[in-house]
């Protein structure tokens, strides 16, 4: 029987074991590489996107209330109802500040976002009640409502104003079919602030 030359064996090993740590470091790198970020990709958590905003920079007081086919209410005392969540409770001028860098620097966006995780056949109403004016004359508001999934769609866009403390006016009403998608828009008008039950109604606004 012919012997395997040792010098070979050792040699095969050596290419053997920098084959494998290779293949090693190979894999862990990959384990390690970020997932490159989806730019633009909508996130599929919300059904319905209602979105409340008001000049740049006005400091007076928008509060955004929508309510769902069982009479369910979503406002600034009553973040959750339902299905409906408020993303963004904005005060104003009293946290218009984000921290960039360690540093405290004012944002002026002025917005309120209602979100749906879901939908039930019926009529939403979507209004804007003034709570706080800062006296600068009327405060024009505009809302957005889009149906996200399968894709995104505006089903309104509009403005109304808002001439004066207290005022509410109703921004839109839609209605959701049972197949989940969205028709029937119209602006009746319908009062919802005096809506607002429970011991909550009696607390400061936002």
């Amino acid at each position: 029987m012919r012997r395997r030359d040792p010098s070979n064996v050792a040699f095969t090993d050596l290419l053997f074991n920098a084959l494998l740590g290779f293949i090693v470091m190979f894999v862990l790198a990959f384990l390690m590489i970020n997932p490159i970020a989806r730019s633009g990709a909508v996130d599929p958590k919300a059904e319905i996107l209602i979105t409340l905003s008001w000049p740049d920079g006005r400091t007076d007081d928008v509060d955004l209330y929508v309510e769902d086919p069982g009479g369910d209410l979503v406002w600034f005392r009553r973040r959750e109802a339902g299905l409906m969540h408020l993303d963004r409770d904005d005060l104003g001028d009293l946290n218009d500040t984000i921290e960039v860098g360690g540093e405290r620097i004012r944002n002026p966006l002025n917005q309120e976002i209602v979100s749906l995780r879901g939908t039930r056949p019926g009529e939403y109403v979507v209004n804007a009640h003034l709570y706080r004016s800062a006296g600068a004359g009327p405060v024009a508001v505009t809302a957005k409502v889009e149906k996200l999934n399968p894709a995104v769609r505006v089903v309104f866009y509009g403005t109304v104003e808002l001439h004066e403390q207290g005022d509410e006016r109703t921004l839109v009403r839609f209605v959701v079919r049972a197949d989940e998608s969205v028709g029937a828009v119209t602006r009746l008008a319908k009062n919802l602030v005096p809506l607002r039950r429970g011991p909550a109604a009696a607390e400061p606004s936002s």
